[in-house]
């Protein structure tokens, strides 16, 4: 009776569409490959080379290519089968995974010296910034195909919840392999994963776009899209502070260097680091789903910004494990009610068949937050030292939250 009770419950609802889930299972093993591979290749990288700089130059050769990729996707996306479309990106990146896998394994290392192999794993990850082109705009647009408007909030809180439970345990289980059974086993079970979600995928029916973009040019269709956010204030705001937030606070990128040489943990502890954002976010989004912000959703993604600052802050100037872990944690609680409120006003904001131009646009922001801000980093750190520049980082994003709450109050205003 109890298990009944709880699949009757409204934010569960969402849930009931065969397809939705279906999805929601393809996308968890996906994303967990997706984690899995970035801790396994940033520690791999580090290995080589012992430096930062080279860890972020990975978050650089990924974000270029997405980026410039992106305008031309959203395009693609909102004149093609979105399901399609997705199945392929995901299929592309199972080829990369298997790159990967044979690159780092032992065989691969009596052949090619330790240069040449750091100079594959660049290339295939900027191979990989092409696909994720592709795959984030489309899940983005593809949600709402899947529930009806009205279940979109749900969804999305459901959606964000999948995500951060295949980043907190593929971290995790990339760490604990990597750390006892070597990276050959490693990314053969990630191989498989990715396998399944490619298999998932054919029980997903087809989605073709809501309108046709038939002789529409492709430069006037990509331009409607960028008039469209930059009018849309709500979705311009929401998306610019995320940018430089965490462009700024992108402490994660150098969790080798913390986890090798401060904490001393070793690969083990890398795994249990890049978890802990994601546990802070589950914990956030399974409250969120069952009891929803009802009002002033923007002003409290503001000041969970300002707090995850804060932890970034806490988390650069802690030598202790359990510390470290717990800023960490906070910080993904924290930004876990930014990820539901942006998504959200994205969704509900944005026509349906502008949504792979904004998606592409949105991910742009994404991509450039989360790769720039790894190079940032790398960079910065090299600069100032890895501690000064991480406690730099968090005092930035305090600032942006102080110059969006007075220079930008439609954000604070946001209430849906």
């Amino acid at each position: 009776m109890r298990m009944f009770s709880f699949l009757q419950h409204k934010s569960f609802s969402a849930l009931i569409h065969a397809e939705f889930s279906t999805y929601i299972v393809a996308r968890f093993f996906f994303i967990m490959v997706l984690t899995m591979q970035a801790t396994l290749i940033s520690w791999k990288v580090f290995e080589i080379t012992h430096d930062p700089f080279s860890i972020g130059l990975i978050g650089l050769v990924e974000f270029v290519p997405a980026v410039i990729m992106a305008l031309y996707s959203g395009y693609i996306i909102d004149k093609s089968d979105k399901k399609k479309l997705l199945h392929l990106s995901i299929g592309a990146n199972l080829l990369l995974t298997i790159l990967f896998a044979y690159i780092t394994s032992k065989q691969a290392s009596s052949i090619l010296s330790q240069n040449t192999v750091l100079i594959l794993i660049y290339i295939i990850a900027f191979c990989t910034g092409v696909a994720r082109a592709f795959s984030g705009p489309t899940s983005f647009a593809l949600v709402s195909m899947l529930v009806p408007k009205e279940k979109i909030p749900n969804a999305i809180s459901w959606h964000s919840s999948s995500w951060q439970i295949a980043g907190v345990g593929g971290p995790a289980l990339g760490g604990l392999l990597y750390g006892s059974k070597g990276i050959t086993f490693t990314f053969t079970l990630m191989i498989i994963m990715m396998t399944i979600a490619v298999i998932i995928l054919f029980f997903i029916g087809p989605k073709p776009p809501a309108t046709q973009l038939k002789g529409e040019p492709m430069l006037k269709s990509i331009r409607e899209g960028f008039k469209f956010v930059w009018n849309t204030k709500e979705i311009l705001g929401v998306i610019t502070l995320d940018l430089f937030a965490v462009f700024f606070g992108g402490a994660t990128a150098l969790l080798p260097y913390f986890s090798d040489v401060i904490l001393k943990t070793g690969a083990e502890g890398l795994g249990i680091l890049r978890a802990a954002p994601g546990i802070g976010a589950i914990i956030v989004m399974l409250i969120i789903n069952f009891i929803p912000m009802k009002s002033n959703q923007g002003k409290w993604m503001l000041l969970c910004v300002a707090g995850f600052g804060m932890s970034i802050i806490t988390f650069g100037l802690s030598s202790w494990f359990w510390i470290s872990f717990g800023a960490l944690l906070i910080s993904g609680l924290l930004d876990g009610i930014s990820i539901i409120v942006r998504s959200t006003v994205l969704q509900l904001k944005t026509p349906e068949h502008m949504k792979g131009r904004v998606s592409a646009l949105n991910s742009i922001f994404i991509i450039s937050s989360n790769e720039l801000g790894a190079f940032e980093s790398g960079f910065a750190s090299r600069i100032m030292g890895v501690v000064p520049s991480v406690v730099f980082g968090g005092a930035m994003t305090i600032g942006i939250v102080v110059y969006t709450w007075f220079k930008l109050p439609g954000v604070r205003k946001i209430s849906y």
